[in-house]
């Protein structure tokens, strides 16, 4: 389920206004006091009625339809107005009067189509019959409620929790009872629709149900006879027949799933195709309370965006769906019968993307040496002439993620701090002098007599990075890309939305014509994504930078090789030889200078013969003075009295680590292996055959001795820059930088022979010179 679908239970309703942010790109000289009324002043961008949201909170483009609705059916599930214990979930109906309540004031019609009354009926009459029965009349077999008697118990009661809901919130409501028969009837119809639209004329919300205490339908599923059958289908019908401009669905879960949402493989779909979609869908089991479930959604939504009013499947669950649906956000699953053209041009527009940055990275390989070079000093000079502006942009992405309460970590990854243009424009210009790392013979065989064999380095071709947070990760993995020659996709978080957008304006505009800017193409929509990792025949290397949660999910979703690394749960190990004014100052450096890094220690491993030593205290003084919050292992947290670490295997990327008691350099060793992520790791010890046996034994990508672990980065190793630190054991490892992107071919040089059976050639497979 994703963000914002946890499950409230019956807990109140809670909303809360967002403060002010500066106005998106987009909408710099509008009127930021801008008030929300649909239709003719329809939601601006960046608002919602409970406020303004982030700037990064863009409209999709295949939602921006919704700017123009203004007549809104809701329908509700028995599952989202009830509990597990069938009980009435009081705080998400709060919760949906709210909102409802919300777009009524601003000029939205909104008709609501409710289940539920059965489920409440038979609440009520179970207990009815429990308090009249006797014990002997409870050891007696139970017959099953008449559904149409709970239904007829169970309607007032839900109605009167929406009256005295509604008008808490100032809002008058209406109950309209219909059966399936009741459309056969024109003059019902006619009726039917003069009445909404008086009651809507008047801001009244009309609220719908089927009346299954007298309906004559005679199956619980559709027959031959219906006209609907169920309050999904009957929500499509009054979708069509009151001219409603979106119909949105409230279910249990996020939105319609490949496959049943609990199991692994299945993943969301945000916009459904009929012809692309109906063969891969697999329904799990129907509602667990009504007669429905996710197939009798899709059957209704499929009616009714087909005959031409869009529908939204999403989570009731969530306090705040409906403003997100209208909002433009990608938030459930979209139906609209223009949705296939949608989406074959998306996927066929990310094909051309990566189609178009390879033949950008081919005509890159065929300058010369120098030529590759004048471009990447033409970025760095670029990036230096517009650090104002990129400064006024990434100021703005950093207050909106203040402001959206993102955690200071990544805040820190978002700024970019004074002086850092310039640092990455040396860093680039460092780069551009390195020797050329494209076409260099890297062995050079002599198979036979005329017959020349070369091993060369080349391009791996083109190249897609997702990242997190860090706008600066974006220069760095562009010149990387341009000095190896490989065409590249970047896809960016969108709390770094500005920030990113106007780095890759300012380093594809220095790219010369005669290469191409789609050299470097940007990924602005999550959606795009999933496309992108499809192509494995035009893509042929994912890195990933970021969260374990996002590491995993793009290794699961392609078939593309990923190069990465999940968790930066680095460790610093202080042997009973160590000099202990070196290990305060190596700790210390790799904890403070930059604790947001994937290279800063998160645990420390201590010597059992240094507990009881004052200079371990001093260390842990010295740790707290500066505001770090120290965790203990089973150990630690008894020895030194300090909370138990909830996980061993935690990066913290803040002020905060883990300690732990061992035993020696091997229960060091053994902890490392157990616990960590094989990212960087290092020992301070004076002893020189326990640290030899650490360097030896530790197995992962870094491994230092009285050093830093901060040191394990592309420039400080002399890469020039990094794309990332890898901690897989194919290809590239720890931090990669040109040569990392780079694979080799086999150049072969002859004078005719051919193999014919090996019968006329003499190997001789000697080894020649560079």
């Amino acid at each position: 389920m994703e963000k914002g679908s946890k499950r409230e239970g019956g807990e109140g309703p809670q909303a809360s206004a967002a403060p002010p942010l500066p106005p998106p790109l987009h909408s710099i000289g509008k009127d930021p006091s801008h008030t929300l009324t649909p239709k003719t002043d329809a939601l601006p961008l960046g608002y919602t009625p409970y406020g303004r949201v982030p700037p990064f909170a863009a409209m999709d483009p295949t939602r921006a339809f919704l700017k123009d609705v203004k007549r809104i059916i809701i329908k509700v599930g028995t599952a989202v107005v009830t509990r597990t214990d069938g009980r009435l979930a009081l705080g998400r109906i709060g919760a949906l009067c709210e909102q409802i309540k919300e777009l009524n004031s601003c000029g939205f019609e909104v008709i609501l189509v409710t289940s539920g009354a059965v489920g409440v009926g038979r609440q009520r009459l179970r207990y009815r019959k429990l308090i009249n029965s006797s014990f002997a009349d409870l050891q007696k077999p139970q017959v099953e409620l008449d559904g149409k008697a709970c239904a007829a118990v169970g309607q007032s009661g839900l109605m009167a929790l929406y009256d005295a809901l509604f008008s808490q919130l100032d809002v008058a409501s209406s109950q309209l009872l219909v059966t399936d028969n009741d459309f056969r009837d024109s003059d019902f119809r006619t009726q039917l629709t003069e009445t909404v639209n008086s009651l809507l004329a008047l801001k009244v919300i009309p609220v719908f149900n089927e009346n299954d205490a007298i309906s004559t339908r005679k199956a619980p599923y559709e027959d031959s006879s219906g006209i609907f059958w169920d309050n999904d289908s009957l929500a499509a019908l009054l979708a069509l027949e009151l001219k409603a401009d979106l119909l949105v669905l409230l279910s249990d879960v996020e939105g319609l799933y490949s496959g049943p949402p609990g199991e692994r493989d299945s993943r969301i779909i945000h916009t459904y195709v009929k012809e692309k979609h109906q063969g891969e869908i697999t329904f799990g089991d129907k509602s667990r309370v009504g007669r429905g479930g996710m197939t009798a959604k899709v059957k209704a939504a499929v009616y009714a965006a087909s005959a031409g009013t869009p529908v939204v499947i999403t989570s009731g669950f969530a306090t705040d769906n409906i403003i997100k649906v209208l909002q433009g956000e990608r938030v459930g699953t979209l139906f609209h019968r223009d949705a296939h053209l949608w989406v074959l041009s998306k996927e066929v527009g990310a094909r051309e993307m990566a189609v178009s940055a390879r033949e950008c990275s081919r005509r890159l390989q065929s300058l010369s040496s120098n030529d590759r070079r004048k471009i990447l000093l033409a970025i760095a000079d670029a990036l230096e002439a517009n650090e104002n502006l990129i400064k006024i942009e990434n100021e703005a992405d950093v207050v909106a993620a203040q402001q959206a309460a993102y955690d200071k970590s990544l805040i820190s990854r978002l700024t970019l701090k004074p002086g850092k243009i310039s640092s990455l424009s040396n860093s680039i210009r460092i780069l551009a002098n390195m020797e050329e790392p494209i076409g260099q013979v890297l062995k050079r065989t002599e198979l036979a007599d005329g017959l020349i064999l070369e091993k060369t380095s080349c391009p791996l071709g083109v190249l897609l990075i997702v990242f997190e947070s860090r706008p600066d990760a974006l220069v760095q993995i562009a010149s990387l890309a341009v000095r190896s020659g490989n065409g590249l996709l970047l896809k960016g978080g969108k709390e770094a939305m500005r920030s990113n957008a106007i780095l890759h304006k300012v380093i594809t505009g220095a790219i010369p014509s005669s290469v191409g800017e789609k050299l470097i193409g940007l990924v602005t929509s999550r959606d795009e994504i999933s496309d992108l990792l499809k192509l494995d025949d035009v893509i042929d290397l994912v890195i990933p930078r970021g969260s374990n949660k996002l590491v995993t999910l793009i290794k699961e979703s392609t078939k593309i090789p990923v190069l990465g690394h999940a968790d930066g749960i680095c460790h610093v190990y202080i042997d009973k030889s160590a000099n202990m004014d070196m290990a305060k100052g190596i700790v210390a450096d790799a904890k403070l200078d930059y604790p947001a890094a994937c290279n800063a220690m998160e645990t420390l491993l201590v010597h059992e013969h240094l507990l009881k030593t004052e200079e371990l205290n001093d260390l842990i003084v010295a740790l707290r003075g500066e505001g770090v919050v120290l965790y203990g292992g089973p150990r630690a947290s008894t020895e030194l009295k300090i909370p138990a670490a909830h996980s061993l295997h935690h990066e913290y990327n803040s002020l905060a680590c883990t300690i732990e008691i061992v035993d020696d350099v091997f229960a060091a060793i053994d902890h490392i292996h157990r616990h960590g992520s094989a990212h960087t790791d290092c020992i301070v010890a004076d002893d020189q055959e326990v640290a030899q046996i650490f360097l030896n034994q530790v197995d992962s990508a870094a491994v230092f001795h009285n050093a830093s672990t901060r040191f394990c980065d592309g420039a400080r190793f002399g890469l020039g820059a990094e794309v990332g630190i890898s901690t897989s054991r194919i290809h590239a490892r720890g931090p990669v930088g040109v040569e990392g992107l780079l694979t080799t071919r086999w150049i072969l040089r002859g004078s005719g022979q051919v193999v014919d059976g090996d019968k006329g050639v003499v190997y001789t497979h000697k080894n020649l010179t560079l």
